[in-house]
This record gives C-alpha cells, structure tokens and sequence, in this order.
C-alpha cells in the first residue's frame, strides 16, 4: 500500500497526515503521540476515527503538526485522520460522518475591533 495523505484544519493548526500500513504507530513532528499529548482526552480524541472503525494497530501515521494550541492540534489531527481513512476505504465515509469526524468546524477567533479592548467588549459608556 502506497502513502496516504490528508490534511485536518481547526482554529490556528493545521495537521498533514501521512497513512501507510503497519502497526498503529503514530508519529507527531518526530515524536511519539503520548509524548507530544500527554492528556489521555487529547490522546482519546486523536484516536477516535481509527477506534470507530476498528483499525487503531492497522495503520502507521506520520503527523506534521503546525500553529494553534493543543485542543485545536489534537481536533485537527483528528479530522486529518477521518479524512485519510475515508481515501483509504470511501464505504467508511458515512460510520465517520455520523460520529460528526468528518465536519470542519469552521469556528475562529473574532478579530478585536479598534477603539474596543476586545473583540465585542466595549468601553463602560459614561453619560457625564
């Protein structure tokens, strides 16, 4: 089986999967996944695609991960993940999409306006 990539955006981060088969490795910018996520959560949600689907030790997956926080990283990751999976065997598409792996959650941080110190905070209004 030849490589497979795919690519996971959420918030700031973005995550590039590289899928080839093997025995469930998953390599995080040269790094092991519970050295680079030591929360279990994080580590729970990275896996969540590979347990749905019963492949977690079929797969080795090579990870470049790059921008946002660790939340944002793992969730990334996670749709990087579903997407890679999907390439690999499209009838697992619609298990994915009804656990809600395959959405983009396109939710970002709302720019702070100028003459305001926060994006929809204002200044306390004085009458006199």
């Amino acid at each position: 089986m030849e490589v497979i990539n795919a690519l996971g955006r959420r918030k700031a981060a973005v995550a590039r999967v590289y899928v080839k088969e093997g025995a469930g490795n998953i390599t995080i910018n040269g790094r092991e996944l519970n050295v680079y996520f030591p929360s279990s959560i994080l580590q729970y949600v990275v896996k969540q695609p590979l347990e749905k689907l019963g492949v977690a030790d079929k797969y080795d997956i090579k990870v470049n991960l790059d921008g946002g926080g660790f939340k944002g990283q793992a969730e990334a990751l996670r749709l990087a993940i579903a997407r890679a999976l999907v390439k690999i065997n499209p009838e697992d598409k619609s298990a994915l999409k009804a656990e809600g792996f395959m959405t983009r959650d396109a939710r970002e941080v709302e720019r702070k306006k100028p003459g305001q110190p926060k994006a929809r905070r204002h200044f306390q209004f004085s009458k006199r």
